[in-house]
């Protein structure tokens, strides 16, 4: 199929258009993970202990959040 035809049938919403890909070999851009241990004093624990309960998640999402949010802002 080309490019154009899957574009008209995307554009007119008329069927699903997944099923033209195969799925199974995609990747998410830049999102492979890697683990690094990172030491933290017990009161940083505590503090991110409570601020991940307050917001309902973990301690390691809030952490990945953090971080995500400071890397944006320096580009």
């Amino acid at each position: 199929m080309k490019a154009s035809e899957l574009d008209k049938k995307f554009d007119d919403g008329e069927e699903d258009i997944l099923q033209y890909f195969d799925l199974s070999k995609g990747e998410r851009f830049n999102q492979k993970q890697k683990r690094v241990n990172v030491d933290f004093p017990q009161w940083m624990i505590n503090s991110l202990d409570r601020e991940s309960k307050r917001i309902g998640v973990t301690r390691q999402s809030l952490i990945k959040m953090w971080l995500a949010d400071k890397l944006e802002k320096i580009g």
